[in-house]
């Protein structure tokens, strides 16, 4: 088989990249490890910056995005059991929209498959060759037998277990990490938000989050210890905990249910450069991790969708190749911003098993100041609903 551009991975940012390249004539074909259902059944963030809406929009995939997202002019933080609105649009005149990442890939799946995209499932033991050559190759396994697709590019965007990273020689790469002392559980549930924008909390037992992806599906957090397992976390102690990190005004009308989905996630921040090698190019989480606070991960995948993207298209367009040739310099000088912002706005709501008095008194101090002051105000806002690409 031949084609432009294999794309590994059928999470989200493959299946962008994939149905962009098609609406400017590139032949993509899409190999994910896993089911369909299987992708569809994982959990994950919700809230799109604008720069992702454009980017589902000139794919011709945003129609109920459009119809079923929440648009969010704002967000709130709580500190101390007291609660202050920082405004997006009247900071930036820009909004985030609530939607849910599974809602998303449905969505691209669908569109793909009403074109008759080529998307190969339950496919093994991918291997990427000659990628530091013109002539790339990559093979694998799909039901006990074994496929080989030539190409022009090879886009890796199968997360940071994936094989695409590892294909980069360790005399090549160069990877920067760091783990924090906590993960977060989640706790989905078919119940009402208790608020119509996200809360940040930050208590002196540690962070909790009320966030949502519809109005009668709501999905909340709270920060535990790595060493929990979710099997220990019943729905009433869940509930009970949430309640004690939040204000009192918004326990009282928090509504309950239980738990349709419960998982912990740990908190890294990761990133690898170069984000290219030859004609691999790394894209999503592939190539770098954040924290969840601040909903940087699926958004920082877009914004290497948009340059890869666009790279291609100047490459079959016109054989030039600046784009391409500058594609990792230009996401890793966005992705190091927002892991900035996700590691800083992390350290502002949790707390850390080595915090000294004097820490926790600059933390409340950073607070303050993002509460007061209309500057630091702004420069959150603008972080959260997304740097230009």
């Amino acid at each position: 088989m031949r084609t432009q551009v294999v794309i590994i991975g059928g999470g989200p940012s493959g299946l962008l990249l994939g149905q962009l390249l098609h609406h400017c004539g590139i032949e993509a074909v899409v190999l994910e490890r896993k089911t369909r259902d299987y992708v569809l059944g994982r959990i994950r963030a919700g809230v799109l910056e604008t720069g992702l809406v454009r980017l589902m929009e000139e794919a011709g995939v945003a129609d109920r995005l459009h119809a079923e997202g929440h648009v969010h002019d704002g967000t709130q933080i709580a500190v101390d059991g007291e609660m202050f609105h920082i405004d997006f649009k009247a900071l930036t005149g820009t909004p985030v929209v609530v939607y849910g990442q599974t809602e998303l890939t449905h969505d691209l799946y669908d569109a793909r498959a009403a074109v008759g995209a080529r998307t190969e499932f339950e496919v093994d033991h991918v291997t990427i060759h000659d990628a530091d050559t013109d002539k790339p190759y990559v093979t694998y396994d799909q039901h006990g037998e074994n496929h080989r697709i030539d190409c022009d590019f090879v886009a890796g965007c199968d997360g940071f277990h994936g094989v695409s990273r590892q294909a980069i020689p360790l005399s090549v790469r160069r990877e920067y990490e760091k783990t924090y002392p906590f993960g977060w559980l989640g706790v989905l549930s078919r119940t009402p938000p208790v608020h119509d924008e996200l809360i940040y909390a930050n208590s002196d037992r540690g962070f909790a989050l009320c966030s949502m992806r519809n109005e009668n599906l709501s999905r909340y957090y709270i920060q535990c210890a790595l060493s929990d397992h979710p099997q220990d976390w019943t729905d009433a102690a869940f509930w009970q905990e949430l309640k004690r990190r939040i204000p009192a005004e918004v326990a009282d009308r928090l509504v309950t249910g239980p738990a349709i989905e419960k998982s912990i996630a740990p908190l890294r921040s990761f990133v690898t450069e170069p984000m290219r090698w030859g004609r691999l190019f790394l894209c999503g989480d592939a190539a770098h991790i954040v924290p969840p606070t601040g909903a940087k991960g699926l958004n920082t995948a877009a914004s290497d969708v948009h340059y890869l993207y666009h790279g291609l298209r100047q490459f079959y367009d016109s054989g030039d190749s600046e784009g391409i040739d500058r594609y990792s310099e230009r996401a890793l000088l966005r992705v190091w911003k927002a892991e900035r912002f996700s590691w800083w706005f992390s350290g502002l709501l949790h707390r850390y098993p080595d915090q000294s008095p004097f820490d926790l008194k600059m933390q409340r101090a950073d607070l303050a100041f993002l509460r007061d002051n209309e500057a630091q105000q702004k420069a959150f806002a603008e972080n959260y609903v997304g740097l230009p690409y």
